[in-house]
């Protein structure tokens, strides 16, 4: 078999493989821009090793297999990459000075649209569920080794064998099934606990459009009500997180630059399998990317929210940097929620006031 023929034979079949291999290694290393990156050297590594696949097992196992000893690669020396709640220290006074640590490598948001936006996958794939890319569950992945994070990957997500899991980490069995029940114990320590509303129900919808509604309006109390008693608030990279919805509304009422109605306008998205809020802040006459707000919604409220900054973020969910007009925010998976004007001009930066 010639060169190009192994190559395309190779793409034909390894191709619809990427959006989960994609969700794989995020999983394992926390940051969607570190997965793409890692995605492309598995195909580059299995490209060079095609013609000697042996296919004693499916092509889908083999693809994993190189993922992962690809991210073990990868993570060796590598810091962790927390959310500011997985810091261990407790919460923070809404009125005290913010700490920004650029340095440290935050967790990053899966945007749902590079698992789950392209035509519909091969019926033989393995579906890659919301559930196991949620943002509490890859943040307690990474209080994990990567050897930890790997082998419950492996076996709780994808379900392999405890002998296809030693295979492919050059471990023992014996290895295998410790390293997991060691996994499995922290991480049910560190995951959330909380009933979240489905993405389809109703309660869920109206509840996302009294949120947006209240920020676009600037209404700190109407914001405040719909969050839940002991919400959680945190949004690197700053160190503190807030919790309860009276400290949250002081923070923002102290620390958000808008001053009135009409100076947000939010765009409706969705990152590791919820909802997102992409907030655009009003600099003259132009509403700038500001922030992405990741949001649990519960039966109760908002029980938590993420919040990220800067345009790289927005880039990657194929978000629009300024708003001018409706047209130009009918891009693949945002919602537009509300009329949005203005011109691209530069403008205001990207966080709180200090």
């Amino acid at each position: 078999m010639s060169r190009d023929v192994s190559h395309d034979s190779f793409l034909a079949q390894a191709e619809p493989l990427r959006r989960e291999l994609l969700a794989h290694c995020y999983r394992m290393v926390g940051s969607v821009h570190d997965a793409e990156d890692l995605v492309q050297e598995t195909y580059l590594r299995a490209w060079r090793s095609f013609d000697r696949f042996e296919q004693r097992s499916s092509l889908r196992t083999w693809m994993y297999r190189i993922a992962t000893n690809t991210c073990l690669t990868a993570l060796e020396g590598r810091a962790r990459r927390p959310l500011p709640t997985g810091l261990g220290q407790p919460a923070g006074d809404p009125v005290a000075t913010l700490q920004e640590r650029p340095d440290i490598p935050w967790l990053e948001p899966l945007p749902d649209s590079l698992v789950w936006g392209g035509p519909e996958p091969d019926p033989a794939a393995v579906v890659v569920t919301r559930d196991s890319v949620r943002l509490a569950l890859v943040a307690a992945l990474q209080h994990l080794t990567a050897q930890q994070r790997a082998v419950l990957l492996l076996r709780d997500v994808l379900g392999w064998r405890a002998a296809e899991v030693a295979d492919a980490l050059d471990l023992s069995v014996a290895a295998v099934n410790s390293t997991l029940q060691r996994a499995r114990a922290h991480v049910g320590r560190l995951d959330e606990d909380v009933e979240v509303l489905d993405r389809t129900d109703e309660r869920a919808e109206q509840l996302l459009e009294r949120y947006v509604e209240a920020f676009e309006s600037y209404d700190v109390e109407a914001i405040v009500s719909l969050l839940t008693a002991d919400a959680v608030w945190e949004m690197p990279p700053f160190l503190e997180w807030y919790q309860g919805s009276r400290d949250i509304g002081r923070l923002i009422s102290l620390r958000c630059p808008a001053s009135g109605a009409g100076d947000m306008r939010l765009l409706r998205t969705e990152a590791n399998g919820r909802p997102v809020v992409a907030v655009y802040m009003r600099d003259g006459g132009v509403h700038r990317a500001f922030q992405l707000q990741h949001l649990t919604l519960t039966d109760a409220g908002v029980a938590a929210v993420t919040v990220w900054f800067g345009v790289e973020l927005f880039r990657s969910f194929g978000l629009p940097e300024t708003l001018d007009d409706i047209a130009a925010v009918l891009v693949p998976g945002a919602v537009p929620v509300s009329h949005l004007t203005g011109s691209p001009d530069a403008g205001r930066g990207g966080h709180p006031q200090d």
